[in-house]
């Protein structure tokens, strides 16, 4: 009997060592996304190996800057699984930043990455927001590096009369981002006005004001 109770003992050992010692690295060379696949998975499933082409790992669209054509005085180029589908379980991506004088990448989260921006050009007054409501902010010029935890709100500003730019990396092939002022004033229902009306402390008509300015060419 008692030797079946240390059987036992070292069997569920074993199993639940085995469940966290798992894999923790990918188990396959590759898996370039199939994104015209109708199966959806976390992820996108992948393409048969005969396909893959070099292209499916190239992008150019980092090199230079784009011209910034919105209210906010900034684009964000991605080069995330969409644009290269050789990202896909590999867990990385980029993004340039382009901003005019005086241009601000609004307050936003990334719910699925960590970020970590280099300027290449120009200055930025930069930070994020803690989960305890503490502003951690910098300026950051040509060179430097800084980071924004993953899901925390953050932010970047031109305060200088040239323009600037950054590339930023995520620890996600698809970081996703949440901009909280679209999020919120420009969601598709809209979420109510009396809702928005309460949670910033302003009249109603106030909203629909914001409402109005955000919705033609916020992003």
């Amino acid at each position: 009997m008692a030797e079946a109770k240390a059987f036992v003992f070292i069997f569920v050992s074993v199993a639940v060592f085995g469940m966290v010692a798992s894999d923790p690295d990918l188990l396959q060379d590759l898996c370039v996304a199939d994104k015209a696949a109708e199966i959806k998975v976390n992820g996108f499933p992948c393409k048969h190996e005969a396909n893959v082409t070099q292209a499916d790992f190239f992008f150019s669209g980092l090199a230079n800057p784009r011209i910034v054509d919105n209210s906010m005085g900034s684009v964000v180029t991605k080069a995330n699984v969409k644009k290269i589908p050789g990202l896909n379980t590999l867990g990385v991506s980029l993004a340039r930043i382009d901003f005019e004088p005086g241009g601000l990448n609004p307050p936003h989260t990334h719910p699925r990455a960590t970020e970590i921006v280099f300027v290449l050009e120009g200055e930025l007054y930069t930070g994020f927001i803690t989960t305890s409501n503490k502003l951690i902010s910098k300026t950051i010029k040509k060179g430097d590096v800084f980071v924004f935890p993953k899901g925390l709100v953050h932010f970047q500003k031109n305060n200088a009369n040239m323009p600037a730019s950054v590339i930023a990396g995520f620890d996600s092939q698809s970081p996703g981002t949440q901009s909280i002022a679209a999020t919120l004033f420009t969601s598709e229902p809209a979420v109510p006005v009396h809702v928005l009306a309460k949670t910033f402390q302003v009249d109603t008509r106030e909203v629909d004001k914001i409402k109005i300015k955000l919705a033609p060419k916020y992003s």
